[in-house]
């Protein structure tokens, strides 16, 4: 691990998830956090180890080398870092690093029903590597898979990043402190709750815009369709007409030829049909009487005979009435065409689905309604509301300005503390031209490391020792105001020492009064300020080097940390300057 690393906060360490989305405000959600125990086996050159952490200071310390950030490493496997089986201490076994946090206040039972997971107040976390590199996770003893533990890590990577050292880089954590200190919470509660119902009107708002335009369009087709129906009149029944009358007309002269000639022939004729017949059955009617079968034919050829006459009529008639009219013809043609167009244009076959067709084009046209009344009432609401906004946005910058002074006040005396009485930290409020979740305002820390240094951000000029202390600084002064999660300090008091190492301790302590925090530390100064202490060391076992984790009591305590005062074995003076420091 590099020196920047290590002089960095390394993480915040919290199994907390919002209710909606698993993203709210953090000043929502966040109590007093807890990492209870971490439980690491077969990983790097620990065998098998067990941390149960204070709720207050926890102090890390040991030899260097001798393996306190593995533990650091080994926390990282069961927040979703990347597994290599480099990592194996017995590349023969499989490596388990777990994790048990208390999670009772947190809400966490929509997530954990979201994904199927047994629920409980404490969320055990455990990683697991086999020698093969293949990797399995587990929340609370249910298997999850990868992606739903980098989804459950992703947020403890943004708590990390935003409250890590990284994080006085971040302008959104920026503001989130002077919003703290400035008691903007129940403020900026209301004006999110309105900025969130401005956002629906406006997303109301386009959507009815776009719908209105859509619905127009759509009204100008149907009506453009609708148009050629009531334009071409359908008449149930009018197609069989039209083309029986057209078939007629087209034929009207071959029936006219047809049945006149037929006239001709039975009745016109000199020898016509029904002349010939008539004589036949005068002669029928002399021999009636003389036989008693005759009378029944003669009977029956004198209707067939009548029969013949009435079809003679029919076919004078007919004929005489019947006249090829091409008039008629172009009328009825053209009359077939457009319903023959609609037909062909719907895909359809009679008059009467296409009578269907239209009459759910204006069952569709008459459901359109006109929403530039309703379009109307929103944009005035968002006047409305946009002016409430900006007058909430304008208290909430006021409250924040008022504040600037005196947390940079503040700041600059715990800095000099930490040997940087030179450093300056200068907060600027700027005015954003629209608004956003948070106002109007744009928070941006600047800082100068030294005497006559410009103001540049933080990043461009502060080295990693420099943003250590700034975090700290910081984060102490907002301790009251933000319920922070647990903070993991990595040797933060690398370069410092004396006096200087003994008021960060006291930083440190102060902190842990509100929010548990564990240090890695080398300063005897700060180890002293443990509620519980933990020392790491090397030993050998067998042809190997193991790294092991011991709670200190009281005496051990004291040599230890005379220890780190004058080195081992520890003088007597050491041992003494050590009691002191421990208030004993």
């Amino acid at each position: 691990m590099d020196q920047l690393l290590q002089n960095q906060v390394l993480t915040s360490l919290l199994y907390c998830f919002p209710k909606h989305n698993f993203s709210l405000s953090l000043l929502a959600i966040f109590r007093k956090s807890m990492i209870k125990r971490l439980i690491i086996k077969n990983y790097a050159i620990i065998e098998e180890q067990e941390i149960n952490f204070s709720d207050r200071l926890t102090i890390i310390t040991g030899e260097t080398g001798a393996g306190k950030s593995i533990l650091l490493g080994a926390l990282g496997l069961i927040m979703g870092k990347r597994a290599d089986t480099k990592s194996l201490y017995d590349d023969a076994k499989k490596c388990i690093v777990e994790g048990v946090f208390e999670v009772s206040k947190y809400n966490l039972q929509a997530f954990f029903e979201i994904h199927d997971i047994d629920y409980d107040e404490e969320v055990v976390v455990r990683r697991e590597l086999t020698p093969s590199g293949k990797s399995r996770s587990f929340v609370n003893d249910t298997p999850v898979n990868l992606k739903v533990l980098q989804k459950l890590s992703s947020s403890l990577i943004d708590l990390h990043q935003q409250f890590d050292t990284l994080d006085i880089h971040n302008i959104s954590f920026q503001l989130r402190m002077i919003d703290a200190l400035a008691e903007n919470k129940s403020l900026l509660h209301e004006y999110q709750d309105e900025f969130k119902q401005y956002q629906a009107d406006k997303k109301r708002l386009t959507k009815l815009i776009a719908q209105s335009q859509n619905a127009a369009k759509e009204v100008d087709f149907l009506s453009f369709q609708l148009k050629e129906f009531r334009e071409t009149v359908l008449v149930e029944g009018e197609q069989d007409s039209l083309e029986g009358e057209l078939n007629r007309l087209s034929n009207a002269e071959d029936i006219k030829r047809t049945l006149g000639t037929a006239f001709q022939h039975l009745s016109e004729a000199e020898q016509s049909l029904i002349g010939q017949l008539q004589q036949i059955g005068q002669s029928l009617t002399s021999v009636r009487n003389f036989h008693p079968d005759i009378e029944h034919i003669s009977d029956r050829y004198d209707g067939l005979v009548l029969e013949l006459q009435d079809l003679v009529q029919d076919f004078e008639k007919i004929a005489e009435a019947t006249e090829y009219d091409a008039a008629r013809i172009q009328e009825i043609q053209e009359r077939l065409d457009q319903i023959y167009k609609l037909q062909n244009k719907h895909q359809v076959k009679t008059v009467g689905e296409l009578m269907d067709i239209q009459a759910e084009l204006e069952q569709k046209l008459s459901g359109f309604a006109d929403l530039s009344g309703e379009i109307a009432a929103i944009e005035q609401s968002l006047e409305a509301r946009k002016s409430l906004l900006f007058k909430t946005a304008e208290q909430l910058s006021n409250k924040r300005k008022s504040v600037v002074s005196d947390f940079e006040d503040e700041v600059h005396e715990l800095l000099g503390q930490l040997s940087m009485e030179h450093a300056r930290l200068k907060v600027e409020v700027n005015k954003l031209e629209e608004l956003n979740s948070t106002g109007y305002d744009e928070i941006n820390f600047l800082f100068a490391p030294n005497m006559g240094s410009k103001f540049l951000p933080i990043k461009d000029v502060a080295s990693g020792g420099e943003i250590s202390r700034l975090t700290l600084c910081t984060k102490s002064l907002v301790a009251s105001a933000i319920p922070l999660p647990t903070l993991i300090f990595d040797e933060i008091d690398t370069g410092v020492s004396g006096d200087v190492a003994l008021k960060m301790g006291n930083i440190l302590h102060g902190l842990a009064n509100k929010h548990q925090v564990v240090s890695i530390t080398h300063t005897p100064q700060i180890a002293v300020k443990a509620d519980t202490h933990y020392f790491v060391y090397k030993k050998v076992k067998g042809d190997r080097t193991v790294t092991n984790v011991r709670l200190l009591e009281l005496e051990d305590r004291i040599k230890e940390v005379a220890t780190m005062l004058s080195g081992n074995p520890p003088s007597d003076s050491a041992i003494k300057n050590a009691r002191e420091l421990l208030m004993l």
